[in-house]
């Protein structure tokens, strides 16, 4: 699923198609106030990633365990960080639709909702469970390990896991189907902030959602044997851009099959263009034949993740849906919403 959701060149480190750099961000240090109180979604791109995903056991003991947990993961992960704080350890904390409302007692984020399943000529993006997420992205495998392991030791019993996935950098940064991503992502600050940071709203009942983001997670499987049996003209067709130098190709005429690129391309009615903030990775084990792409995007803008599900797996026009998905099946599918920093650490405050 190379290139998942690319979008411009820039001249800057490269990364597959489903990993879009960012320059690393020490923990606990943000360039601008705006984003002082964010979780830490702009951290950027690690050797190391692990994805957590857990739903609470419903009763009342172990929503008051996840609530203290949850809220003390910032000092957690300090905690571990300094152990090498050049290893740019950092977990952002992503909360579910299903339990927001008993686990933080705070008004619901307007477009938080458990994530849709869209269903295609060829795949459906499959919605699957998940109340709590954690991404964790470091430097340095060892300290991944360690806050995934002092998290569980604390929730082990308030607790089922849904999915467990470790990611890894892959050469020069390229993803399992070869193809190195022309970074889609905002670039800068203010960008980042634009595109996957939540405003301060004037409306008093939406105000536990500024500083905040919405996450969407989906867990790709390839298919490698038949997308290694196509040459390379045609996978550079599919993903729409060149292999080798990751040259964008031109789009399409409308009405014709368009490439990866295009699809993922957002626009609203007035014509702007919205990005989001992807922190994809690599996973894989080449002895069960396992290789993968774990997609994962932070947007101040729910809408604009599922919009792009739908011009993927239904088409644009509809019946022309996205190729890669002849080789990427997606077996996982959930939304979250990552409160700030003031929030998630104040969940844990009526226990």
């Amino acid at each position: 699923m190379s290139s998942m959701f690319p979008k411009t060149t820039r001249a800057t480190l490269r990364r597959p198609a489903f990993i879009n750099a960012r320059i690393p961000t020490p923990i606990g240090h943000r360039t601008t106030a705006p984003m002082s109180r964010c979780q830490p979604v702009d951290a950027g791109l690690t050797s190391s990633a692990t994805f957590l995903v857990l739903s609470v056991l419903p009763n009342d003991r172990s929503f008051r365990g996840v609530r203290q947990v949850v809220s003390s993961v910032p000092d957690i992960a300090k905690n571990i960080s300094i152990r090498d704080v050049n290893a740019n350890l950092t977990c952002v904390v992503g909360i579910g639709s299903q339990i927001w409302d008993r686990l933080t007692k705070l008004p619901r984020p307007a477009e938080l909702h458990p994530f849709p399943e869209v269903r295609g000529a060829k795949q459906t993006a499959v919605s699957t469970p998940g109340d709590i997420l954690f991404h964790i992205r470091s430097e340095r495998r060892d300290l991944c390990f360690e806050l995934e392991r002092q998290l569980m030791e604390k929730l082990r019993d308030d607790v089922r896991l849904e999915d467990h996935t470790e990611g890894f950098r892959y050469f020069d940064a390229r993803d399992l189907l070869g193809f190195v991503d022309g970074t889609a992502n905002p670039v800068g600050t203010a960008a980042i902030s634009d595109a996957a940071i939540i405003p301060q709203s004037h409306d008093a009942s939406d105000a536990s959602a500024t500083g905040g983001s919405y996450v969407v997670i989906q867990k790709y499987l390839h298919d490698i044997e038949a997308w290694e049996a196509l040459t390379t003209e045609q996978q550079e067709a599919i993903i729409g851009r060149s292999k080798l130098d990751n040259v964008e190709l031109e789009d399409a005429d409308d009405g014709h099959q368009q490439a990866h690129k295009t699809l993922a391309t957002i626009e609203d009615p007035s014509g702007s263009e919205h990005d989001i903030l992807r922190d994809n990775m690599p996973f894989g084990s080449p002895s069960s034949g396992e290789f993968g792409t774990y997609f994962i995007a932070y947007s101040r803008r729910l809408w604009v993740v599922e919009k792009m599900m739908e011009r993927m797996f239904v088409g644009h026009p509809p019946g022309l849906h996205d190729r890669i998905l002849d080789f990427s099946t997606p077996v996982t599918g959930s939304t979250f919403f990552v409160p700030s920093l003031d929030v998630l650490t104040a969940i844990g405050d009526d226990d």
